[in-house]
């Protein structure tokens, strides 16, 4: 999906550029949030990705509850966790995340991508930020 035909079927917005998690991410990555913190018990961004652009592997750690749901919106992107085959990502999917568990996703080589992430609630939540995805591993998809 190119760039002007993203922009049209984007319907939760694109948002700012994300400075303040740029350092876990290949390539530029944009966040939309949806709701505001201390006003709404459940935090939700809407995160475009620029083509290729993913995240680090990284972990959502929690003693009970927490994790993510991601609920794909637009374009086409991956998803994988350690161990595992990586999972190709269209709209209208839902990738539930258990807690604890390493993982990474992104846009694909050929399309601008967005997903609303939803900060599941937790007893002692926190996130762990891991190595990124190499070109290397991303490539083989």
């Amino acid at each position: 999906m190119n760039k002007e035909e993203f922009d049209k079927a984007n319907v939760f917005g694109k948002g700012n550029s994300n400075v303040n998690y740029a350092e876990y991410f290949i390539g530029e990555s944009f966040l939309n949030p949806l709701t505001e913190p201390g006003k709404c018990p459940v935090f939700l961004a809407n995160v475009t990705f620029e083509p290729r652009c993913r995240n680090n592997w990284h972990i959502h750690h929690s003693l009970s509850g927490g994790g993510q749901i991601l609920i794909c919106t637009c374009g086409e992107g991956w998803y994988q966790e350690e161990g595992k085959e990586a999972i190709s990502l269209k709209p209208g999917m839902v990738i539930t995340i258990s807690p604890n568990v390493k993982h990474w996703h992104g846009a694909k080589k050929d399309s601008w991508f967005s997903h609303i992430a939803v900060e599941v609630p937790g007893e002692n939540t926190s996130n762990e930020w891991c190595e990124p995805v190499t070109d290397e591993e991303y490539d083989k998809l």
